[in-house]
């Protein structure tokens, strides 16, 4: 009698993978759930591209932005220099506010739970019976 190879996998590993509900996950069904982690790592990957551009964007921006001041009062366009100096208060905190939104958003994003269950509540503290201390 020949013996049978059965593979296992942990419930966890498979959770969602069954799409129709029929408590058996086909070759359909498991390209489908790595084809959609596969995008899910892509899409990630690409937030944090860009990220990384919109940081570099900005930080390139607060440090050409003096620079332009500079020039402009180099050339002689000292009422230029003036206004884009008026400005510049503004603008570093315009920019700098818009990188903390977008990374504090996404930091958010990041840490609220995607679905599954709910916490399990904490375990109530026990009552005190005040009868009992006299």
């Amino acid at each position: 009698m020949a013996e049978e190879n059965r593979m296992t996998i942990d419930e966890e590993a498979v959770a969602g993978m069954d799409v129709n509900g029929d408590g058996h996950i086909s070759k359909e069904e498991m390209d489908m759930h790595l084809e959609f982690k596969r995008r899910e790592l892509e899409d990630q990957d690409a937030q944090r591209d860009a990220m990384r551009k919109m940081t570099w964007f900005a930080l390139f921006g607060m440090l050409l932005y003096p620079a332009t001041i500079m020039i402009t009062s180099v050339f002689g366009l000292d009422k230029a220099a003036q206004i884009i100096g008026d400005i510049a208060p503004t603008y570093f905190v315009a920019i700098s506010a818009l990188v903390a939104a977008f990374f504090g958003a996404n930091a958010y994003s990041n840490k609220k739970p995607t679905g599954g269950s709910a916490p399990a509540p904490k375990p109530a503290a026990p009552k005190m019976d005040r009868s009992a201390r006299k």
